[in-house]
């Protein structure tokens, strides 16, 4: 179906784009990419494969990128053509604008000037791999990317394990091992997870189980390509063994009192009784 071009009012369009397969990009997409006065795109070869397969020309229209080391410059050009009454579309290289991606602080800067900023909505890694997970989907976290430190790695995930909600977040074919390894020293090696890779692609795969078990299948047969991880949300009650295990691993590469303090806040448990038991543990070593 050929897109409908109609003039578009100024400000700024996301518009979200497929994670893989080029016909999940929905028609009201087209039609904006087709009316924008402006194309921006994360990537602006991506963008332009893209519209060539759906018979999007630009007909003369400039495109230009924004991405994630584009300047203040880069967003204030934007604001400009939106002020001078031009409609502007942003494309992210896939998925939704803003989910782990440079078009935020286009966002937010556009909205704190008073612009218009609407979302043409469409595909989600974040959302694709949370309704093949078979986990609880009534209330979930999307966490990015972890950080690629282990100390920090470790802090980020004594805030996330007790969070009563299923978590969502990306991770690197290189990191994914080391990090379902993180997460059984953690403790948390009988809670169910699911890794889902190159999702809507060819080599569409899901793997569904128990982190230990998870991290044992990867061991046999690593895996390659793009990844999101489901983990399933937190039991309501932390019993103390929990405390524990995330007090060793916490302690592994923070300060005891670093640690004592990212537990704490993270079960919320009184201070003093994580400060015992990292005591009692330090008396062990």
């Amino acid at each position: 179906m050929k897109p409908q071009t109609a003039p578009l009012d100024a400000g700024l369009y996301l518009v979200a784009t497929p994670i893989g397969n080029a016909r999940d990009i929905t028609l009201r997409a087209l039609d904006t990419l087709a009316s924008a006065d402006v194309i921006a795109a994360e990537d602006t070869r991506t963008a332009r494969k893209l519209m060539d397969i759906h018979g999007v020309a630009l007909s003369g229209r400039k495109m230009i990128p924004y991405h994630d080391h584009s300047s203040q410059a880069a967003r204030a050009g934007i604001a400009k053509l939106i002020s001078d009454g031009k409609s502007v579309a942003y494309v992210s290289e896939a998925g939704s604008p803003l989910i782990a991606d440079p078009g935020f602080a286009l966002a937010r800067e556009l909205v704190a000037q008073g612009h218009m900023v609407t979302a043409i909505p469409g595909p989600s890694a974040t959302l694709a791999a949370l309704s093949l997970s078979g986990l609880p989907t009534d209330r979930f976290l999307f966490a990015g990317f972890p950080p690629s430190t282990k100390g920090a790695r470790a802090k980020w995930l004594a805030e996330l394990l007790p969070i009563p909600a299923t978590l969502v977040f990306f991770e690197s074919p290189k990191r994914i091992q080391k990090l379902l390894g993180e997460l059984c020293s953690s403790g948390q090696g009988t809670r169910q997870a699911a890794i889902c890779r190159e999702l809507t692609k060819k080599f569409e795969e899901v793997k569904r189980g128990t982190v230990a078990e998870l991290t044992e299948g990867l061991e046999k047969n690593p895996i390659k390509g793009e990844i999101v991880v489901v983990l399933n949300r937190a039991a309501e009650v932390q019993d103390e063994g929990a405390m524990e295990d995330m007090l060793k691993h916490a302690m592994q590469d923070m300060s005891m009192k670093d640690a004592v303090n990212a537990v704490s806040n993270a079960l919320g448990l009184p201070r003093r009784k994580v400060y015992q038991a990292a005591l009692e543990l330090g008396k062990a070593k």
